[in-house]
């Protein structure tokens, strides 16, 4: 094997997504711990702006594997493009984000190269030389501890918001492009058409600054102050679970393992009490602070600032600062 960190990278309509510049950032942060090099590699049709978004980055190279055929995501086309260009490269890891895309390929991809499988890492690190993978079980409940054996390449999907994207290393990398013959390769699925969310969905992914509600709000006629506040912050509005099956908010604000996992650099908990299955849909985020009445609510146990106190007093006390704030 080369020894090199690979990593790929999503992007859409030829720009980079911030899953691909945390694939990066996590490249970079495994190739500095082995001593070796980390090397991009992005599929598509018409992906010249995100090569070169990656040659700005401090890199060994770019791989830019163009194709017609690569314009929509399809597994045969991925496979085909992908298994001989790690085969010829031979790296030690190769990086993805853990989507809904990399859920469909990899363990084919892993399957055709008799390459490891790990799914989901949320980081690494050196344990008597030896590296090793921090991943969670039973629904994140726990988080288990994990080692690859074996020759060939580890294929290694990263949670959302395990590794910051602001944490890539600029510097400049040499673009290579890289010719796929996938004429005649069957893509195994026929792409009829690509939509859009419908329009008022919300993609908190996205968000810098979010602001999350639990049951602690106590209804949904409770919200105005909150609300002002994400208005305030220039923030969205997320939830758990019990304010979403309440009905007091709809369910694509929902954060949590049934709803999406957001990594925002600020994230303002408010009457959230914990729950692991809210906390693994948030604990990617730069700051949490965390608005409880409870001083044991275990969201304080991973919140960068706590505020023990009634979300009521606390809000609108916010609300009247920032608002004197911006009148000046």
């Amino acid at each position: 094997m080369s020894g090199q960190i690979w990593a790929v990278v999503q992007q859409k309509d030829g720009r980079l997504q911030r899953a691909g510049r945390e694939t990066v950032a996590a490249a970079q942060a495994l190739a500095r711990e082995l001593g070796t090099t980390a090397v991009a590699v992005v599929l598509g049709d018409g992906v010249a702006g995100a090569g070169s978004e990656l040659a700005g980055m401090a890199l060994a190279g770019v791989r830019v594997v163009e194709h017609s055929r690569l314009g929509a995501y399809t597994p045969g086309g991925y496979l085909a493009a992908l298994a001989p260009l790690i085969r010829a490269g031979a790296p030690a890891y190769v990086l993805f984000a853990h989507t809904y895309q990399t859920v469909d390929y990899l363990p084919r991809l892993a399957q055709e190269l008799d390459a490891g499988l790990l799914p989901e890492a949320l980081g690494f690190q050196k344990v008597d030389g030896e590296l090793r993978w921090t991943r969670p079980v039973l629904g994140g409940k726990l988080h288990a501890q994990v080692r690859t054996v074996g020759e060939g390449p580890v294929l290694v999907s990263l949670q959302s918001g395990a590794f910051p994207a602001d944490a890539v290393q600029a510097g400049s990398a040499p673009v290579e492009q890289v010719a796929a013959a996938l004429d005649g390769v069957d893509l195994q699925r026929e792409v009829l058409g690509i939509e859009s969310a419908a329009e008022g969905t919300v993609d908190l992914t996205k968000a810098e600054v979010i602001v999350g509600v639990g049951r602690g709000i106590g209804g949904q006629e409770k919200l105005g102050p909150v609300e002002e506040l994400t208005r305030l912050l220039g923030a969205e509005l997320a939830a758990s679970r019990p304010v979403v099956d309440s009905g007091w908010l709809p369910r694509e604000r929902q954060v949590g393992s049934s709803g999406q996992t957001v990594a925002p650099k600020l994230y303002l908990a408010l009457g959230i009490s914990g729950a692991i299955q809210h906390l693994v849909g948030m604990k990617g985020s730069g700051m949490v602070i965390a608005v409880n009445k409870d001083a044991s609510a275990p969201i304080f146990k991973i919140a960068t600032y706590g505020v023990v106190g009634d979300l009521h007093e606390v809000v609108p006390a916010l609300n009247q600062a920032l608002q004197q704030r911006a009148a000046g």
